[in-house]
């Protein structure tokens, strides 16, 4: 025989899970973060892209668009968490970036 379920305990169900599947989303995200394997600088597109995992000994004269205070950390393509030490970037899928690292296709974040 089939229980039917009240309107009451359905709606009661629905808050109860609108409620909890964003709380399960943000320790999916922070996972998915911890699973990023590192970007190796001799990797063939971060050497295209001139990538240094320190901003601050990039070589001006090969780099001449690069700032001192531009750093993967403060670039639109980065997609770490403010203050980590390193975080996924939009260039290179599957990888994470140095917050202090940079690249010749640094973007001022908005």
């Amino acid at each position: 025989m089939q229980k039917l379920i009240s309107r009451r305990t359905l709606i009661n169900r629905t808050l109860l899970a609108a409620a909890v599947i964003p709380a399960l989303g943000t320790g999916a995200i922070s996972w998915a973060d911890a699973a990023l394997t590192p970007l190796d600088v001799n990797d063939p597109m971060a050497k295209g892209l001139h990538y240094s995992g320190d901003s601050s000994k990039v070589d001006a004269s090969a780099n001449p668009t690069h700032k001192a205070d531009q750093t993967c950390a403060n670039c639109a393509q980065y997609q770490g968490k403010a203050g980590s030490a390193s975080g996924g970037c939009n260039l290179f899928p599957g990888k994470s970036v140095a917050a202090k690292g940079w690249c010749n296709a640094w973007a001022k974040k908005p």
